[in-house]
Parts: C-alpha cells; sequence; structure tokens
C-alpha cells in the first residue's frame, strides 16, 4: 500500500466536509507516541488524536481491557439494561468531577453530543432556552454542540439556520489586547463585552446556561485570563444561570490536572461534558451535573443505542488506571515545563514565533510575520509540513498557531527528538529553504 494510493481511492468515496485536509498521512499502526504509515515511516506523534488519546496509542492495559471485554460481550444497548463496567465507570467518574454536592451522569457517544445533552440538562432544570458560549469555541459537529461554536465559517456555511437561542461573546485571547491596555484593562473591557448582550437584548432570567472552555482548544490553547473568568462565573450565579465547562478537548489531564476548570481554584462547575480522551479514543462521552440537574430530564430524553456500551466503558475503566498508576497529571505538568523552555529559546532565535502558552503537555505557539507581528498562515503552514516531512506530526489551529498537544506518555528522548526536528524546521524557515505554500488545514476555509 502507498498513502497516496489509499488516499486517491479513498476520495472517490468520503464526503469533502469528513476531513480537514492537510497531510498525505494513512496511519497504519500506533504505539505510544509513535505513529507508523502505511509505508512503515515512523512520526512522532504531537496530536494525540487531537488530544483523544492523552495515555498514547494502544496502551497495553487499554488494550488488555477492551480484549477481555469483547470476549465476553461488546455491545447491549445501556438505554435498557445495565452493564458491569458502565456502572463501575459511572461512580468512579462522578467521583472525579470538580462538582459540589450529589453528581450523576449520562453516557454519549461523542463530545459532540455530550454538549448537546449539556444544552438539554441546563434547559430542562432550568425552564429557560437561552444558551451563550464564546467566539473561537468548538464544541462540536452536531446541530446542537454547532450552534454554540464559533471557530469555522465552514461550521455554519449553508446550513443554517442554526438552532434558535444560541448567542456569542468575545473569548478573551491575548490577540485581542490592545497595546495601550494594562491585562487588567483588557479583561475589565472582556468583560464589559460580555455583560454588553445582557444589557441591550438578552434578558438574564431567560439564559440557561453559560458554556465555556476554560481554555480554548481549536480556538488556539488559550486559557481564559482567571480575573475574567471569575466574573463571569460570578455573573452566572448572580443570575441563577448555570456555569457549564466543556472538557472534551483539554481534560482527562491533559493540562497537568484532570480538568482544565482546576486551573481556576474555587470555580466549580454545575455541568461539565467529557469526551475524547475518555475511553483513550474509543467513542465514549458523558455529559456529567449536579444531582438535581441531571434529574431534571426523564427517559428517553438522552438515551442512544450505543453510548456507555461494554466494550468503551471498560476502555474508559482501563484509561482512568492509566493515569493515575502512570502518574500522568504530574508528568504532563514536569514536561509541559520542559516543552515551555524550548518554546521560549524558540521565540528568542526566530523572529516569527510570537506568544507561547503552555499548560502542561498542551500548547499554543503563535507563529507571527516579523515585520508586522499580525497572525502569518503561510508561514505556520510551511512549518508543520516541513516537520512532517522531517518525520513529526503536528498541525496548526487558527491558520497560525502549532497545536502542541503530544500524548502524555510521550518520553522524554521522543520528546527530545521532536525539539530537534521543530528547531530544524524553523531554521529551514529563517533560511528560506522550505517552498511549501498550498492552504490546508483550518485556514483553506
Amino acid at each position: 500500500m502507498d498513502n497516496k494510493k489509499v488516499l486517491e481511492n479513498e476520495s472517490h468515496s468520503l464526503a469533502n466536509a469528513s476531513r480537514i485536509n492537510y497531510f498525505d498521512l494513512v496511519i497504519e499502526a500506533g504505539k505510544g507516541a509513535t505513529l507508523t504509515d502505511v509505508n512503515g515511516k515512523k512520526y512522532i506523534d504531537l496530536l494525540a488524536s487531537a488530544s483523544a488519546t492523552n495515555t498514547g496509542h494502544s496502551h497495553p492495559h487499554v488494550f488488555e481491557a477492551i480484549t477481555k471485554q469483547a470476549q465476553k460481550i461488546i455491545q447491549y444497548t445501556p438505554a435498557y439494561f445495565a452493564n458491569v463496567p458502565a456502572a463501575q465507570l459511572a461512580s468512579r467518574l462522578t467521583k472525579l468531577a470538580p462538582i459540589d454536592g450529589p453528581v450523576k451522569l449520562a453516557w454519549g457517544n461523542s463530545g459532540s453530543d455530550a454538549n448537546d445533552a449539556l444544552i438539554k440538562f441546563a434547559r430542562g432544570y432550568t425552564g429557560r432556552t437561552n444558551v451563550v458560549s464564546f467566539t473561537g469555541a468548538y464544541h462540536g459537529s452536531t446541530y446542537g454542540s454547532m450552534s454554540a461554536s464559533g471557530v469555522s465559517l465552514n461550521m455554519s456555511r449553508k446550513m443554517g439556520p442554526l438552532l434558535d437561542g444560541f448567542y456569542k461573546v468575545p473569548f478573551p485571547s491575548p490577540w485581542y489586547r490592545r497595546d495601550y491596555e494594562t491585562k487588567d484593562q483588557f479583561i475589565d473591557r472582556m468583560f464589559d463585552e460580555f455583560k454588553l448582550p445582557f444589557e441591550n437584548y438578552l434578558p438574564a432570567d431567560e439564559v440557561a446556561v453559560i458554556l465555556v472552555e476554560p481554555i480554548q482548544g481549536d480556538g488556539g490553547i488559550v486559557k481564559a485570563p482567571t480575573k475574567y473568568l471569575e466574573k463571569v462565573y460570578q455573573f452566572a450565579h448572580d443570575h441563577g444561570i448555570l456555569f457549564a465547562v466543556d472538557e472534551v478537548n483539554q481534560g482527562m489531564g491533559r493540562t497537568g490536572k484532570w480538568w482544565s476548570i482546576q486551573n481556576f481554584p474555587g470555580l466549580k462547575p454545575d455541568l461539565m461534558s467529557v469526551g475524547k480522551s475518555l475511553a483513550s479514543g474509543l467513542p465514549l462521552s458523558a455529559v456529567i451535573g449536579k444531582q438535581k440537574i441531571i434529574d431534571s430530564l426523564a427517559a428517553p430524553a438522552n438515551v442512544y443505542t450505543t453510548a456507555g456500551n461494554p466494550v468503551t466503558t471498560a476502555a474508559s475503566l482501563a484509561t482512568l488506571d492509566v493515569i493515575e498508576d502512570g502518574h500522568l497529571l504530574q508528568r504532563s505538568h514536569d514536561l509541559g515545563i520542559k516543552a515551555q523552555k524550548f518554546f521560549e529559546e524558540m521565540q528568542q532565535q526566530y523572529d516569527f514565533v510570537g506568544d507561547v502558552r503552555m499548560y502542561g503537555l498542551d500548547g499554543g505557539i503563535d507563529i507571527i510575520n516579523p515585520t508586522t507581528k499580525k497572525a502569518d498562515t503561510q508561514i505556520a503552514t510551511k512549518l508543520i509540513y516541513r516537520m512532517f516531512e522531517l518525520g513529526v506530526v503536528m498541525i496548526t489551529v487558527r491558520g497560525n498557531i502549532l497545536r502542541f498537544q503530544p500524548p502524555l506518555v510521550i518520553t522524554e528522548t521522543e520528546l527530545q527528538k521532536a525539539f530537534e526536528v521543530i528547531k530544524k524546521a524553523m531554521q529551514d524557515e529563517a533560511d528560506g529553504k522550505i517552498a511549501f505554500n498550498a492552504k490546508i488545514g483550518w485556514s483553506a476555509d
């Protein structure tokens, strides 16, 4: 087999809307933080399947759990009858949730339907209809989650009208900060912009939930300023609005903590959505929330034939084991410090490297035009393509931001080798040696 031949054959059958085009890569196998394509070439993975394989590829403990469970029963719909792995996981996962009081959950198959469910429960509990989310957010591709998203025009183009009752406010990303503003001035201005809809056309007492990624993923791997999110949190509580967090991308140890909201001490969500790495990439998600909220709806308000099935929940139990027993939270924190230092060194050496944001093994590195200091999609695209040629898989978000999210099990040797490749690509760009100029990735919108 050959990468290009497989892709050419597939192109006759696969919808254009189903894949964001980056590289001619067909993955044959994966182990830990290493990928192998159908030609036998190996790559260091700095994407972790969009943060869906935080425990690495084909982890032995997860593989064993899947195999053992599949030998017993693969599927019987949890919509009607319980299974042991799901019952065990529900108890374990609700205890891990950073939510006060009794906690319950409901299963889903993806982060998208977990966010749909979150909206259902928020509306069911509050009796209110409206949902507030943020620009730059990616919550999923179902109509509910897509209506809450704001990261790509191709997620709304030709598909409207989207669902009613969804309103977006600006996310306080650092590139919106004006040159003359102090940090506090920036936070105050962004919070004023947050309040503007509520003061003009959106009654707060008709809003069910504010949904936020505390650290945006596809929006640029960027953390909301703590004081800003505290203000939003207090506003929600002052007006009887539920405060919900999307942990699909940034949860499960990605930031060096179980959940990204734990980077904001004292903020306790009412609801949260989890997916991606919950079952090491198998299709499993959950909406987790205060018992009184989750109990506000009755079956079959949120049942799916395969959600919470025996194999995926067995994989998730094993995933939790790997994160705990392998001390992956601490590992993410410690290796994240090394990554921060490396990219800050690159920032000093190359004038096209802008802001560096690192939260554990979770980073966004802005690539900018050296003269204008504005986002430069062309340079970023050349860099990731050169890295790919040299054996490292990294992509961009927002067109110009390097997305650094390796599996949390990546070895220090692999990490160092990846750093060497990144530096080589950056030096090649500085020397004018990279000729690639095609439009790929999110920037191809």
